[in-house]
């Protein structure tokens, strides 16, 4: 199993959450987060004063799937999110050792 991380530009959440239903991936976890990589800051005026914005909003997607399914996932992310301009974002893979359904108890391939 692995987990796929993505930081992505706010506005592509709702297409990208299309994307992947239309996958058939039944679960994700979408978080709002503050980040700066290349794209740094920027610069913007508030009351006649300048101030820098160090931190850019984005969005963190995770999803948690079986090793089959990263390649279309990622691939996926890719083609949903990229608009070609600096900041379209990261995509982190991971391992994940085990996975438990708490209502359930099932465990692994059968708790995603």
């Amino acid at each position: 199993m692995k987990k796929i991380e993505a930081i992505i530009k706010p506005f592509k959440v709702d297409e990208l959450k299309d994307a992947l239903q239309n996958l058939g991936i039944m679960g994700m976890t979408i978080s709002e987060v503050k980040g700066f990589g290349r794209q740094k800051g920027h610069t913007e005026i508030y009351r006649g004063a300048e101030y820098d914005v160090d931190f850019i909003p984005k969005v963190k997607v995770e999803i948690v799937t079986s090793d089959e399914n990263v390649e279309r996932i990622v691939e996926t992310i890719i083609k949903t999110v990229n608009t070609g301009k600096i900041g379209d974002g990261k995509i982190f893979v991971m391992p994940i050792d085990s996975v438990c359904r708490v209502r359930t108890g099932e465990r692994d391939e059968d708790a995603i």
